[in-house]
């Protein structure tokens, strides 16, 4: 048998060292399996809570265009076209042309600046209309469809005003007799430029022919060559047909014809018949 001595340890040691080890933060170990997993366990981490976010805002499927005001002060460069597409007005630009009819006045096409037009009614813009839909699947068709109704309005606005025909002017008559003649072969040079007075006229054919229109000279110098001088003026056939005026008889016994081919003459060789004062 062991000697006692101070060396012996004391059966309590251990449970003191167990009870210490307790004491010193060895809780953990020391305590039992079960109760680290009930009343002990440590929570499970939770999700930080998310901050809540507003949504973002959604356009409706089906939105008004624009807002529209009551009136629509119209700018340079606009047509009642652009205005109604821009404000989606019911019934289109016929519809906003009805409505402000007595300001725009009978030209749908002519809208001054500055006017205020009424919109009326503003359709809703459905994103699945037919309108809209036929817009997008042929954009040309519809500026083709606006570009006939322009069209159409020009058209209308081009279209001649009927006018009253003016009154036939009386046709002017001429005696058949010296005086008529003159005055008619007067007219005629008038239109065609040639010179010429009443005086000179009447005073020459009182001198060749004492005012008869079949007149003949078969016995001068023109005469013995074939060319026997005829008429009011006594004119030969080659200076009738050089100096005949187109309008007029190519007889040259037609007095009428006879003086204007004359004059003609006389207007070339010296100035007019007034300047003839003798055989010519």
């Amino acid at each position: 048998m062991p000697a006692q001595g101070k060396h012996r340890r004391s059966p309590s040691t251990s449970l003191r060292r167990g009870l210490a080890a307790v004491t010193t933060g060895g809780a953990v170990l020391a305590l039992p399996v079960i109760g680290a997993t009930s009343a002990f366990a440590a929570p499970a981490p939770t999700a930080a809570p998310q901050q809540s976010v507003a949504p973002a805002a959604v356009a409706p499927a089906n939105f008004v265009a624009k807002a529209a005001p009551a009136q629509h002060s119209v700018a340079a460069g606009e047509t009642l076209s652009k205005i109604a597409r821009e404000y989606s007005v019911s019934g289109g630009w016929e519809k906003l042309y009805e409505g402000n009819r007595k300001i725009i006045g009978s030209n749908p096409d002519l809208i001054h600046p500055g006017i205020k037009l009424t919109l009326g009614t503003v359709a809703e813009a459905s994103s699945g209309g037919t309108a809209d839909k036929a817009a997008k699947a042929s954009p040309s068709a519809a500026r083709g469809a606006e570009a006939d109704r322009a069209d159409r309005s020009e058209r209308i606005d081009a279209a001649p005003v009927a006018k009253t025909a003016p009154a036939a002017e009386k046709a002017v008559t001429y005696t058949n007799d010296l005086d008529g003649w003159i005055k008619e072969s007067l007219a005629i040079m008038a239109e065609q430029g040639i010179p010429g007075t009443y005086e000179g006229i009447h005073r020459n054919i009182m001198r060749e022919s004492s005012g008869n229109p079949a007149a003949i000279n078969n016995w001068d110098s023109n005469a013995v060559k074939g060319t026997p001088s005829k008429g009011l003026l006594q004119v030969i056939d080659p200076t009738f047909q050089a100096y005949h005026v187109p309008g007029t008889s190519t007889d040259s016994y037609d007095p009428v014809a006879n003086i204007t081919a004359a004059c003609n003459y006389a207007a070339d060789r010296y100035g007019s018949i007034d300047n003839v004062f003798g055989a010519y």
